[in-house]
């Protein structure tokens, strides 16, 4: 049996050559698109989260506004009622119906005086890691 041999000429060579350029050129250009593609999510995640913080920022403030609001329309009702039992200590109200998760609401009501009285409205308010504060006197007339 005569084996066949196969040919060998410049124009295989070539040829082998132009396809390991152009699957190298391919490999160059996926591995720039996975890199560009890290690059920008990396950049997303990062105004995600700035982006997360802001909106926790503002629910912390709207609902923190909500709980000061609630306390002044507490202390003005009650006053009104001049019951002698809320002034000048504080008082925790009950705020389970408001549906604010991690938060206190205190108000204390002082003594009036020439037709006003001054209230003080403690309340905070948690989410994630972070707690807004509110201490503020306030003044009501009778």
């Amino acid at each position: 049996m005569k084996m066949k041999q196969l040919r060998q000429g410049p124009h295989f060579a070539i040829q082998r050559k132009v396809g390991t350029r152009q699957n190298g050129f391919v490999l160059i250009l996926v591995i720039t698109a996975i890199a560009l593609i890290g690059t920008q999510m990396f950049v997303l995640t990062g105004n995600s989260n700035i982006i997360m913080f802001q909106s926790d920022t503002a629910y912390l403030q709207a609902c923190n506004r909500n709980l000061v609001a609630s306390g002044l329309a507490w202390a003005e009702h009650n006053t009104k009622s001049r019951n002698q039992e809320i002034f000048d200590k504080p008082i925790n109200l009950d705020i389970t119906d408001m549906n604010i998760r991690r938060s206190a609401l205190s108000v204390t009501i002082n003594i009036a005086k020439n037709k006003e009285t001054d209230v003080q409205i403690d309340s905070s308010v948690s989410r994630g890691r972070r707690t807004l504060r509110h201490n503020k006197k306030y003044r009501i007339g009778l």
